[in-house]
């Protein structure tokens, strides 16, 4: 009994331990854009606040995020303020509706085979990660309403305040 409690135990540390989470740096990763597949790298974003959306086009709450998101990237830009949103559709034609129906400003990404989406332990739609200025986890957000908005927003403002 004692070997199977013990394995059980390390098998869900070691699930733990792969899970990005508040406090740990954020995995590192490159991908293509959404609609020309330049690669982009998360680092280059390095010394800014980044919100980190893993997004679908079928999420429901994803077409209410998607303007408020863009409407606080355009406020907050100009202090070092920057969204990456990640689109987990196989089929990258069905991100590229979503943003025709509504159009942001700000990076979007495709990881097609959800290799990020895993590495990031991603369990819901959206789920999101606010990153300081030094790439490391601040919060992270499941789901997404309205009224989230308030919450967000004033942990962005926050960070964005630290030296």
């Amino acid at each position: 009994m004692k070997k199977i409690l013990a394995i059980m135990t390390f098998t869900a540390f070691s699930f733990a331990a792969n899970a990005t989470d508040v406090g740990q740096p954020a995995p590192q990763f490159t991908l293509p854009t959404l609609k020309s597949n330049s690669p982009v790298e998360l680092k280059q974003f390095a010394g800014k606040v980044v919100y980190l959306d893993f997004w679908a086009s079928w999420c429901a709450p994803c077409k209410t995020s998607f303007p408020l998101l863009n409407k606080l990237h355009q406020k907050l830009k100009a202090q070092g303020f920057e969204v990456v949103a990640v689109n987990l559709d196989e089929d990258k034609v069905n991100g590229e509706k979503f943003l025709q129906e509504i159009p942001v400003d700000f990076t979007v990404l495709h990881d097609a085979k959800g290799e990020w989406a895993d590495k990031y332990v991603i369990e819901s739609m959206p789920t999101s990660f606010i990153l300081d200025k030094n790439g490391v986890v601040q919060k992270i957000h499941h789901g997404f309403t309205s009224d989230d908005m308030k919450e967000l927003e004033a942990k962005i403002t926050e960070l964005l305040a630290k030296k």
